[in-house]
């Protein structure tokens, strides 16, 4: 949004000015008609600085998946009460809570004006309302079913954010076990290992090798503490960067996918997802082709998107789903078995929804495990810490003790 200086006359032919928001002067220009006021000048006021108008959107909240169940909750309500889509829009302007969405809002009710279509409109918004919203909106345009595509949209959009719980909740508990162990490596490191070779200096007695070894690393980290945290913080700053790179995105996505215990559950997450969307625009009235291609980028891994690209261009070719599904090795026997019989029966939205389920309740299983699955782990690492504290900070303890029984 760019705020103008306007100067025009009212209804009454007085002569009116002020300050406005708006994406375009054009758009700016439509406000002011839709206000009963001719304008005659309309200018871009100054921007103060770019540093301030680069905060503001640093501290505006992302469009959260709330924020777009409740936006379509409100369109298909005002659909289904006949109101004007440009109304529709107008109305959802003023109240949404969104900062971006009502922008966006803003935006797309100035180019309904100029006669552009809801979803040709919301196109120009991609980081709000990507390709599956917009083919949903397409095709309900197109069919006269507007009010049924908000409705899919929502039980989408619900399935997303449930999806989204699904992921975090995976990979909560090993993170925070992750980090647990790696705050008790470095208390012990810091803190408990330099207290037991105080005592160990002090008898003059020669360690042996795994205590000289546990006593070296732990007056590193005290000598070098900021040269560790450093350490690890720039890796952990270039791995991320790295894995918002195009290649590194598609290693990353690829690896977790192999990560023990948890890499089955993004596996079963991303062909839920892959499967409930291509179910939901198939039955939608979306083609084959146009379908895969719209819910590759929406699976949330690029290596099953890359997968189910590789379906698309098999389709393409002239192969059947069924064939081109199998030869991407992605699902298993029984989703394949159950895509050749909805292929052959014409129930594919049907029994894609079913594989949808039946992925979901895989991974509803998998999380009430994971808890389990970890456990042992937790103990191996345990066990491998008072192994090296045994024989590290005791072992000397009890060859002195002996020492001086003789």
């Amino acid at each position: 949004m760019q705020t103008f200086n306007y100067r025009g006359r009212n209804a009454q032919g007085g002569e009116v000015s002020g300050k406005l928001e708006a994406t375009n002067a054009q758009a700016a220009a439509i406000q002011l008609q839709n206000q009963s006021i001719i304008p005659v000048a309309i200018t871009e006021a100054e921007v103060k600085s770019k540093a301030a108008a680069a905060l503001k959107i640093s501290f505006q909240k992302k469009v959260t998946y709330d924020d777009l169940i409740m936006l379509c909750r409100q369109m298909r309500a005002l659909t289904r009460a006949g109101i004007p889509i440009i109304q529709a829009i107008a109305g959802l302007t003023e109240i949404s809570k969104s900062e971006q969405i009502k922008e966006a809002l803003s935006d797309v009710n100035v180019r309904l004006a100029t006669g552009s279509s809801l979803a040709n409109a919301m196109s120009a918004h991609s980081k709000i309302f990507n390709s599956m919203f917009i083919s949903m909106i397409h095709v309900g345009e197109n069919t006269g079913r507007l009010e049924d595509a908000f409705s899919k949209l929502i039980s989408h959009i619900e399935m997303e954010r449930d999806t989204r719980n699904r992921m975090t909740q995976a990979m909560r508990y090993p993170m925070f076990v992750m980090g647990a162990m790696f705050v008790a490596m470095m208390i012990v490191n810091m803190f408990v290992i330099p207290q037991f070779a105080k005592v160990f200096s002090k008898v003059g007695a020669e360690l042996p090798m795994p205590t000289q070894i546990l006593v070296a690393v732990s007056n590193f980290t005290v000598e070098y503490w900021w040269l560790v945290f450093g350490v690890i913080g720039g890796t952990i700053f270039g791995f991320l960067h790295y894995i918002n790179t195009p290649k590194g995105r598609l290693w990353w996505d690829q690896a977790k996918l192999k990560l023990p215990v948890i890499g089955g559950i993004f596996e079963k997450i991303a062909l839920s997802r892959f499967a409930r969307s291509f179910a939901m625009t198939f039955e939608s009235g979306v083609p084959v082709l146009q379908a895969l291609t719209i819910v590759g980028p929406t699976v949330g891994n690029e290596y099953i998107a890359t997968n189910i690209d590789s379906i698309r261009r098999g389709v393409e070719r002239g192969d059947s789903l069924a064939r081109t599904s199998s030869a991407a090795g992605i699902f298993s026997d029984l989703v394949l078995q159950m895509i050749a019989i909805g292929e052959e029966t014409g129930s594919l939205d049907k029994l894609l929804h079913d594989v949808a389920d039946f992925y979901d309740e895989e991974v509803d299983y998998d999380l009430k495990g994971l808890a389990d699955a970890i456990e042992p782990i937790v103990l191996v690492f345990l066990g491998i810490l008072v192994l090296v504290l045994a024989l590290g900070v005791f072992l000397p303890m009890w060859e002195l003790g002996s020492a001086m029984k003789r």
